[in-house]
């Protein structure tokens, strides 16, 4: 392959040392020289090929440090719920839905908010009943703290009026002691590991092309084992177009330490990732972990998913192993145990330990944060998603509350991503909820919390280098700069000069991956 030369372009480097370049040398996978057009040229030698990017922006390729890829990948072809406004509504989607399945199928989909509807109604196992008797129905809620099943789900996972309640989760039932048909937390782990796709292969290959034309080349998957075969098999025939550092569910921590797995394994396309565990629920399930009750819920302050005493054994082990620790966690007294445990197992060399959400911390664990090296893996949209929930069960809470810019302040080590397909994946979506601390509507005026903005070049580089820090991939990507992977994206707006109202609305031109296009504007 010859060396190609991308030229005439506004080149936003992400190299502090070399911020703005007008052209860049590709040899292979890497990067060979990144400047002035007339000094490029000369490194590439006079056989170059010349590609004129036409005046566009270009940045490092986005990096999605929280994604559940195959749930997204499925969710392109499910009932989604988050947009109706009542039982009725939702019941009717399913149906509709439900009609077009073979007999036996799962259906697949959820993403439903009772705070939304109108009449509010806590959905049960019987009216889903109503419109498929037979065929196995769970769907988790907007945030996937929750699943909403029907009977057939509830028999095929064995759970009847005789089963206990997990540590960590909760079987709600009727006044005769009867499953209702909602699942909290661990709960809902019986079900979610029956609900398998057979062409789960097929969904991430489509799901990755949406993925790349959104100008994400890397991405930390969150999803389980059968996601994890599906990329190898992706990778194996040389269909993965994005790299992906994947994540094992704490249910196969002892599988993988048998098998030998350590973060870090792997090539530039494919490497194991941590362990991640659950410390507590969300704050849309009322299950987040908290130091006080919620506002209005006199006695609830969450769910405990993972006892301390069991995070702190988790943490040891997987460190042991060579096996770095993402930890979910969004309650202040959830963040606060798990700050805890990872003082208590101390530092690990070669590991990067995180945080995934950390939205509702109290002021001085910050400080523990960035003194322990904890990185905050963060999903900027989860705020703006989030303000009238938080203004609400949280008032009169004195917390640090999606603390970007006191994170920042005291060296926490920031990671961008969407936790799709909770939010939409867009990372433009991200950006200008970091740098407004808006809804896309512009509501709140001025933002929630201003004083946690972030500037446009902060945001980003959570988006990208904060991403491959967190991974322990810093030395590869998230910046352009020669030695580098030559992962990046050719947009229509420039973010460090446009307004954050243009970068939400940013198009993607071209999205190379590896010094090849891998998805382009058509």
């Amino acid at each position: 392959m010859s060396i190609r030369v991308y030229r005439n372009a506004a080149i936003r480097t992400g190299d502090s040392g070399n911020p703005l370049a007008q052209a860049m040398a590709v040899d292979g996978e890497r990067l060979l020289a990144v400047g002035g057009e007339a000094e490029v040229r000369e490194a590439a030698g006079r056989g170059a090929e010349l590609i004129d990017l036409e005046g566009a922006a270009v940045l490092p390729g986005l990096y999605d440090a929280h994604i559940h890829t195959a749930q997204y990948a499925q969710s392109l072809d499910a009932v989604d719920l988050r947009d109706v406004r009542s039982l009725d509504e939702a019941l009717t989607m399913v149906a509709a839905h439900a009609a077009r399945l073979r007999p036996g199928a799962w259906l697949f989909g959820g993403r439903w908010n009772s705070n939304t509807w109108d009449p509010p109604a806590q959905p049960d196992r019987y009216a889903l009943d109503s419109i498929c008797p037979e065929l196995p129905v769970a769907l988790p809620s907007v945030d996937g703290h929750t699943v909403w099943a029907n009977s057939a789900a509830l028999r095929l996972a064995g759970i009847d009026a005789t089963t206990p309640d997990p540590v960590g989760g909760e079987i709600v039932r009727d006044a005769s002691g009867e499953p209702t048909g909602i699942l909290r937390e661990s709960a809902s782990y019986p079900l979610r590991n029956l609900m398998v796709s057979a062409d789960l292969r097929d969904q991430l290959r489509a799901g990755q092309e949406e993925l790349l034309a959104l100008g994400l080349t890397s991405v930390h998957d969150i999803d389980g084992e059968d996601c994890r075969a599906a990329y190898l098999e992706l990778r194996e025939a040389g269909e993965l177009k994005l790299r992906v550092h994947k994540a094992i569910p704490m249910v196969h921590l002892e599988a993988a330490i048998a098998e030998g797995r350590r973060t870090g394994q792997g090539d530039d396309w494919f490497r194991t990732g941590p362990v991640k565990i659950f410390s507590d629920g969300a704050l849309g399930s009322h299950t987040c972990h908290m130091g006080e009750s919620f506002a209005g819920e006199q006695g609830n302050v969450g769910i405990a998913v993972t006892p301390y005493e069991d995070l702190v054994k988790l943490f040891g082990t997987a460190a042991g192993a060579g096996i770095a620790v993402a930890t979910h966690a969004i309650g202040d007294q959830a963040n606060h145990l798990v700050i805890d445990a990872y003082e208590a197992i101390g530092r690990t060399a070669g590991l990067r330990h995180r945080i995934e959400h950390a939205q509702h911390l109290r002021i001085g664990d910050l400080t523990r944060m960035a003194r322990l090296g904890i990185a905050a893996s963060m999903q900027p949209v989860h705020c703006t998603s989030d303000i009238d929930l938080v203004d609400s069960l949280l008032a009169g809470h004195e917390l640090a509350s999606y603390a970007w810019r006191g994170m920042l302040n005291v060296g926490v080590a920031l990671a961008f991503g969407s936790d799709a397909p909770v939010e939409h994946p867009n990372p433009f979506a991200a950006l200008y909820a970091a740098v407004t601390r808006t809804r896309t509507d512009g509501t709140p005026v001025g933002g929630w919390q201003p004083e946690q903005r972030l500037s446009m070049g902060e945001a980003l580089t959570a988006h990208t280098l904060g991403a491959a820090y967190a991974a322990g991939e810093e030395d590869h990507k998230g910046v352009l700069a020669p030695g580098k992977l030559a992962d990046f994206i050719a947009v229509d707006t420039d973010p460090f000069v446009e307004s954050p109202d243009a970068v939400l609305r940013t198009k993607v031109m071209t999205t190379v991956v590896g010094g090849e296009v891998r998805w382009q504007h058509s």
